[in-house]
């Protein structure tokens, strides 16, 4: 390996940690937040109140993935029923952007 391929090689390794995303920690404030936001969307109210009796909707907040889209971190957060996702959503730290998956 060429010197210059090396020197590339280590800078791209060290800038990894930087390109990472990191939940705020100010305490579990930041999780419920994301959860929620997802919760109260009209269209998991809508899944949520049509769900068989005995079936309870999970929202379940995915710390270990987090993705980075055009620059900034989302946290996937899943929508489940009775062990099966119905739809897996992607927001923000601060709540304010969701994507859907």
């Amino acid at each position: 390996m060429t010197v210059s391929r090396l020197a590339a090689l280590s800078l791209l390794l060290a800038a990894a940690p930087a390109l990472a995303c990191e939940m705020p920690d100010d305490g579990s404030a930041p999780l419920r937040r994301l959860i929620l936001r997802v919760k109260h969307l009209p269209q998991a109210e809508a899944w949520q109140q049509s769900l068989p009796e005995g079936k309870i909707a999970q929202f379940v907040l995915r710390v270990d993935s987090p993705q980075k889209i055009r620059g900034r971190c989302y946290w996937p957060v899943e929508a489940r029923a009775g062990g099966e996702l119905w739809k897996r959503f992607l927001v923000t730290a601060d709540g304010s952007r969701v994507l859907q998956r």
